[in-house]
């Protein structure tokens, strides 16, 4: 029997995710004010007064976390029975969410933008009264959109969101620091993009090569004693400083995280 969806919310991160799960064989429902494009194939509402008492095996919460007390309470009776609600909003706690829509089954979720091209990396954290059926939808319904990886507690999944979630900006605004400064060095911006870019795609597929070596060790293997890419390692990391930034960054965002609970 074809399970039925309906996807509260359709911002960037559910649009991306949709884009991929439109690819199942589900049936799928949006419940968007704002109207957004859908794929071919999924049923578009603008209020849940359109979708009146019709059931969904699953309800995905895709609006913003401080939207969630709001809006998601109305939808408590279009749970269809056994069915469970998954959360892709970041730091509002499974508990809650259970509680909000009468002890309803909830897992959390964290993914990534780059789901929208299927390179997702994403969290799952089965919450209250989830089942093993619905772990397993979950997973099979998130893997659409790329890699996933389970964990046991909604503070490991918040440190996710601190390292996936949030990483995709993180990678973008390096990238833009490094074709910047390839400006400064007299390429135009289209020239410091293309290099930047296909430096840093080359090295991430040599690096997820199977059986590929260290992250250390690639490193090492480029950098000649007393030579160019020594000087700038140094320069780049040469007091540490990279790295306390980065772990700096990634504590942020878990404490922003936590903070959201």
């Amino acid at each position: 029997m074809t399970k039925t969806v309906c996807i509260v919310g359709c911002g960037k991160m559910g649009s991306a995710l949709l884009s991929q799960w439109v690819n199942g064989p589900e049936a799928i429902t949006v419940v968007d004010p704002a109207g957004s494009d859908v794929p071919d194939g999924v049923a578009l509402v603008t209020d849940r007064s359109e979708i009146a008492d019709d059931q969904f095996d699953c309800i995905i919460a895709a609006v913003k976390p401080q939207l969630i007390d709001d809006i998601l309470a109305d939808y408590v009776s279009n749970l269809a029975a056994g069915g469970y609600v998954l959360s892709i909003a970041a730091g509002y706690s499974a508990a809650r969410l259970s509680k909000l829509m009468g002890d309803a089954s909830v897992i959390r979720t964290m993914p990534n933008l780059p789901a929208a091209i299927g390179r997702g990396v994403s969290g799952i954290c089965p919450g209250p009264h989830a089942s093993d059926d619905h772990l397993a939808h979950a997973q099979d319904f998130m893997s659409r959109a790329g890699s996933t990886v389970t964990v046991d507690s909604e503070d490991k999944l918040d440190r996710v969101t601190a390292v996936a979630g949030s990483g995709p900006g993180y990678v973008f605004e390096i990238a833009r620091a490094y074709a910047e400064a390839a400006m400064k060095q007299g390429f135009t911006e289209d020239e410091a993009r293309e290099m930047v870019l296909g430096t840093i795609g080359g090295a991430i597929a040599m690096a997820s090569e199977p059986g590929a070596p260290s992250l250390e060790e690639l490193r090492n293997s480029v950098t000649s004693k007393a030579g160019t890419t020594a000087a700038g390692l140094d320069a780049l990391n040469g007091d540490g400083g990279l790295s306390t930034r980065l772990h700096d960054t990634l504590q942020a965002a878990y404490d922003r995280a936590v903070e959201l609970r």
